[in-house]
């Protein structure tokens, strides 16, 4: 099976990869923006026509698709999150291959859910931020391509290879520095958000699973559980070895800005900035997996604790 996948040098995109490549029956190429892509191909900026070229030449039987933009402006968010899947669905519809869409979207497009609810597939989308609108319009893209397509709906990806800038990694990397200096509290902030997370090793078993499938439409992918972010702080803190106590810093006035990450300010230093959850999804979400338990054959198989661990092992090296 020929499988192109775009985005390979992203942050989900790299486990992918290892799946694909860990499968003897994959002969993967990969397509990307970096000097170590096998093809260099901006989505952003490419031209439908370039990559339709390169489709007829490779004939691929899948095309896998993790690219895209988390931060940045709503311009820029639409630019690499939408106008570069319409170039893949374009390029896609004018080649011959007849290949097999696997677009990677996120939990962000359902936007806030009420609290202890599961979302399904179903739910009425309504994304509380411009990345949301941005993944939900490129969702919204492939399912009206009439291509052989599915969408999954991944909720927060944790594990290795965490962003230093996500609430996780902002969270270890305040652990770590608190463990540096000695310091015998760690505020944080936002600690009430519920969040569904999953592994980023079993996102790639998802894709791997949904590349061989026939299913179509959208499919979420988490653990079906939300946790806390204050109960994640304290797995955290117990894998990290952190005797220290973990404080809690109060809500400001005003609307909900969760945080996360707050290290205590060191000497000549500004107070650190109260970053909001990225996602805008609010304080809860949480997936109903079923779909995927049935359509992919596809369960979680890690647990946060694990995940936890491997983003502290990563933070704990950093100098």
């Amino acid at each position: 099976m020929r499988v192109l996948l775009i985005g390979a040098n992203g942050y989900l995109g790299r486990f992918v990869a290892e799946r694909l490549l860990a499968d003897p029956a994959v002969q993967l190429t990969a397509l990307g923006r970096g000097d170590d892509a096998d093809v260099r191909f901006d989505l952003a900026t490419g031209s439908p026509g370039a990559l339709t070229r390169f489709l007829d030449a490779v004939h691929p039987g899948v095309v896998v698709n993790c690219a895209g933009a988390t931060r940045g402006g709503a311009r820029e968010l639409t630019r690499h999150n939408t106008v570069a899947v319409a170039t893949v669905c374009e390029a896609l519809r004018r080649s011959g291959c007849g290949a097999r869409l696997v677009q990677l979207g996120c939990g962000a497009e359902y936007g806030p859910s009420q609290p202890g609810s599961s979302t399904a597939e179903d739910a009425v989308p309504r994304p509380g931020g411009p990345y949301g609108v941005s993944k939900l319009a490129a969702t919204e893209l492939v399912l009206g391509s009439g291509l052989d397509a599915v969408v999954l709906r991944v909720f927060s990806p944790a594990g290795p290879g965490t962003p230093a800038g996500s609430p996780l990694g902002r969270l270890a990397e305040a652990m770590r520095r608190a463990m540096q200096s000695g310091d015998g509290e760690l505020k944080l902030g936002g600690l009430g958000v519920q969040r569904d997370f999953v592994d980023v090793r079993d996102v790639a078993r998802a894709v791997h699973a949904a590349s061989l499938s026939a299913a179509q439409g959208v499919i979420n992918i988490g653990s079906g559980r939300a946790v806390r972010l204050r109960d994640a702080a304290a797995v955290l803190a117990r894998v990290a070895g952190y005797g220290g106590a973990l404080h809690e810093l109060d809500a400001p006035p005003g609307p909900l800005r969760p945080t996360i990450g707050h290290p205590r300010p060191e000497p000549d230093h500004a107070a650190p900035v109260a970053y909001p959850y990225p996602d805008g999804c609010g304080s809860w979400q949480q997936a109903d997996v079923r779909t995927a338990r049935d359509r992919l054959g596809w369960r979680p198989r890690i647990n946060l604790e694990e995940s936890l661990a491997d983003i502290w092992m990563e933070a704990a090296c950093r100098i």
